[in-house]
């Protein structure tokens, strides 16, 4: 997990941004198990592709929560 930090601690420097106020751990954990889910149920291309729509919902003002809860909403339904 530390190359992750190390490797998200640069990028969010590139990027300009302040790590923990735009993605928090909790928020961390929430889309990984998102993608994870994504990645099982749908196919492991639309992972980044639905990261970044995540992303410029985020920015457009809606919260990350609210997005991921959107996004997983879509998931198709567990097999019982």
């Amino acid at each position: 997990m530390a190359d992750v930090e190390i490797w998200l601690g640069e990028v969010a420097g590139a990027l300009d941004v302040t790590l923990e106020d735009v993605l928090p751990s909790a928020t961390q954990d929430e889309l990984l198990t998102l993608t994870g889910d994504i990645a099982h149920n749908v196919v492991r291309l639309a992972v980044p592709l639905s990261s970044y729509l995540i992303g410029v919902a985020v920015g457009r003002g809606a919260s990350a929560e609210e997005a991921i809860r959107l996004v997983g909403g879509l998931l198709p339904a567990a097999d019982a």
